[in-house]
């Protein structure tokens, strides 16, 4: 009996030492990097629900070249192994592709990072996959079974997500996890310059509603009342009938985090129904107070009817993190003491801080690229969203990595961190979901 063994390289990455040192002291992200360390990876676990019932799958999650991992692979003889990974994690794949050809088995590579470099990912690894797996993954395993694995796989249409499997859950075991993850659309109407996944594998496409409730109905067969993470870009974007997924949802009795944008403040339809369905908190990009990004389209707005919007959100008792991108063009000393002060004085419930990061196949890595900024020396495992690999244009690098390191100090600071907790238990006294106690879930922000 064949058998493909998948492993996603995942967990939380910084390269700057004094960055990841004051990241694991300051409690909002290290909560954050310990939630998102442990995301399953649901690309994998979809292609395992698209394997032939012949073929046996097995899991195995990573966080770096093991030879360890290698050798247990190993020893279940598998057919094919199929890793993913992001960018910040790619050369860790890459290295453990290494350690298992070495063993003698065949590797296929896939996602994001290698759609974008493809030629480079065909160095390390026996098959690479250039867009989205579903569609090749047949191909790939009935090549792989024949002994006629081939360098490339490309898709030759988008994905029908109508036609999206139930992913295979089961593998994850029945170990606990912060949060499991469920997609309900792919893409973005949106095209903001800085983002790395948007539209990188193929148009914005929604879900139909009968896939979520299976998907759904696996999950809560597992775990009763599951706390999950929408693995959308922009969940309620792209006119979709949102009282239909919104139904869905609550149907499932789940609690719910996703990405949003501001404009679902403005939609008194869906903030009413919003709480109820399961939702306790959306991340929101108001990205840069100094820089508009091109691409925005109408998710650009002043800033005041933003929070606005923002308030709006909260008042129904969803807790809104809101999400800033740090080092855009025009950021300077002052523009950083502007943006901590504001963030200090905001309602937001929580805050996340990113820098700048030039993702492969972005607008963004072009624009910066034509002008001559990338930083030489610093390859794809300083994409982690915390650390700099571009020079800005009015400071110096380590200016920018000073002022970052001190603006996450003050946002984060131990005060900080008390008042925006107090924000969030107001919020989620309106939550229908989280009353009477108010509680914090517990993988919150």
């Amino acid at each position: 009996m064949p058998h493909v063994a998948m492993v996603p390289f995942t967990g939380f990455r910084v390269r700057e030492e004094e960055m990841l040192a004051l990241g694991m002291t300051l409690p909002g992200l290290a909560h954050r990097a310990a939630a998102v360390a442990q995301l399953p990876a649901l690309g994998l676990l979809t292609l395992a629900g698209l394997t032939p019932p012949h073929w046996t799958c097995s899991y195995h999650e990573a966080d770096h070249a093991s030879a360890s991992l290698a050798d247990e692979i190993a020893r279940q003889h598998p057919t094919l192994v199929a890793l993913s990974a992001l960018t910040a994690s790619v050369e860790e794949a890459y290295r453990f592709s290494g350690l298992l050809r070495g063993r003698g088995m065949r590797v296929v590579i896939g996602g994001l990072h290698v759609t974008t470099c493809p030629e480079e990912a065909g160095r390390y690894c026996d098959a690479v996959v250039i867009g989205e797996g579903e569609p090749v993954w047949p191909a790939v395993l009935a090549d792989a079974e024949a002994g006629e694995l081939r360098p490339v796989y490309r898709a030759s249409a988008p994905f029908d997500l109508a036609r999206a499997p139930v992913p295979r859950f089961d593998l994850l075991g029945r170990g606990p996890r912060p949060r499991l993850t469920v997609q309900t659309q792919r893409g973005c109407p949106l095209a903001c310059e800085f983002c790395g996944a948007s539209r990188l594998l193929g148009p914005h496409r929604l879900k139909p509603v009968a896939n979520l409730k299976r998907e759904l109905a696996a999950i809560t067969a597992q775990v009763p009342r599951p706390v999950l993470e929408l693995a959308d870009d922009n969940t309620f974007a792209g006119g979709r009938n949102s009282h239909e997924l919104l139904e869905t949802l609550a149907a499932a009795d789940a609690r719910y985090f996703t990405e949003v944008d501001w404009r679902v403040g403005e939609d008194p339809g869906l903030l009413a129904g919003l709480a109820a369905s399961g939702c306790v908190q959306v991340l929101i990009g108001i990205e840069s107070l100094v820089f508009r990004h091109p691409g925005m389209g109408p998710k650009q707005a002043e800033l005041p009817r933003i929070m606005t919007a923002i308030d709006a959100i909260q008042s129904a008792g969803v807790a809104v993190i809101g999400c800033f991108i740090v080092g855009c063009d025009g950021e300077t000393f002052d523009s950083l003491d502007r943006l901590a002060a504001f963030i200090e004085a905001s309602s937001l419930a929580d805050v996340q801080l990113t820098l700048q990061t030039p993702f492969p196949g972005t607008p963004l890595r072009r624009r910066l690229e034509r002008e001559g900024r990338l930083l030489p020396g610093r390859g794809w495992s300083h994409c982690t969203l915390f650390d700099l690999t571009f020079r800005p244009d009015l400071m110096g690098i380590e200016e920018m990595e000073l002022a970052f390191r001190d603006l996450a100090r003050r946002v984060f600071s131990p005060a900080q961190s008390v008042r925006r907790q107090a924000i969030r238990k107001r919020v989620w006294h309106n939550n229908p979901r989280l009353r009477p106690c108010a509680s914090e879930p517990s993988s919150s922000s």
